[in-house]
């Protein structure tokens, strides 16, 4: 892949954008139910959800340092906006590159720890490989939107409700493209792309446990690769959880046989709110 000499502005600025977008255009009865609230700083996103059924994943902030320089006051009024929301718990995703100096001092003197480590790979679509797999992948029909969310929901361990209100949101909205797999006339897993620019980000892909081991996933990273060739896109970002030593990551195994190419790695920095 020949890439610019560094992709990180963009591949934070478009991830950043498909999790604002989630939660800022939740339908208005569900982003009240939830608790949502959303802001920007710093160049960034803070994203809160007061009443998140998944126990915390939604409470996130992100893209910072590429804009603007990450500071302390940054930091300082990222964790402000949590405790305003009355959050419990909040991940601060921050690119190792744009951290302070000192700021693990920093952060423990502010109550956040070191959490797991994501990857970020990116390509170029049209280098995406093709794949091949029985279940039929296409779009998402606005019919089977609530179904599709369900799918996707189960599959990351995450209940159903007003989170499938929120995803299901996403169908049919200009800047989404919710693809999944069907086997015969049942929808088994689903996964979404996010259009932003020149950049195109891969997420949401999850598969329903009968039906894993069937190459869904892989024929849905080719589908929403050619959607995003087809939107003008140059670049395809996508990220997942760095597996433990000695232990395997499936989406990660997914991502890189497809031509995604890691880029680099990414601390997650866990805030609770103090006792």
């Amino acid at each position: 892949m020949t890439a610019p000499a560094d992709l990180t502005p963009l591949a934070e600025a478009v991830e950043c954008e498909f999790m604002h977008s989630y939660e800022s255009q939740a339908p208005g009865p569900t982003y009240t139910e939830l608790g949502i609230a959303t802001t920007r700083i710093g160049g960034g996103v803070a994203l809160a959800m007061r009443n998140d059924p998944s126990g915390g994943y939604w409470n996130k902030a992100l893209g910072f340092g590429t804009t603007e320089p990450f500071t302390v006051q940054t930091l300082d009024r990222v964790l402000d906006f949590y405790r305003k929301q009355g959050v419990d718990q909040a991940v601060l995703q921050l690119v190792p590159s744009v951290l302070p100096a000192g700021f693990d001092e920093v952060a423990a003197a502010r109550g956040l720890e070191p959490g797991s480590t994501w990857v970020k790979l990116g390509a170029r679509p049209g280098d995406v490989a093709t794949a091949q797999t029985r279940l039929r992948v296409a779009p998402v029909p606005a019919a089977e939107a609530r179904r599709w969310a369900d799918v996707v929901l189960s599959g990351f361990g995450m209940p159903t409700g007003g989170l499938t209100d929120m995803l299901a949101a996403t169908v049919g909205q200009p800047a989404w493209r919710p693809y999944a797999a069907w086997d015969d006339g049942e929808l088994v897993a689903g996964g979404n792309l996010f259009l932003h620019g020149e950049a195109a980000s891969l997420n949401a892909a999850a598969t329903a446990t009968g039906h894993r081991g069937l190459g869904a996933q892989s024929a849905l990273i080719a589908a929403r690769a050619r959607a995003a060739a087809e939107a003008g896109c140059r670049w395809l970002f996508a990220e997942t959880g760095k597996p433990a030593p000695g232990q395997q990551n499936p989406s990660l195994n997914n991502m890189r046989r497809a031509g995604l190419v890691p880029l680099y790695e990414r601390r997650n920095w866990v805030w609770r709110a103090a006792s």
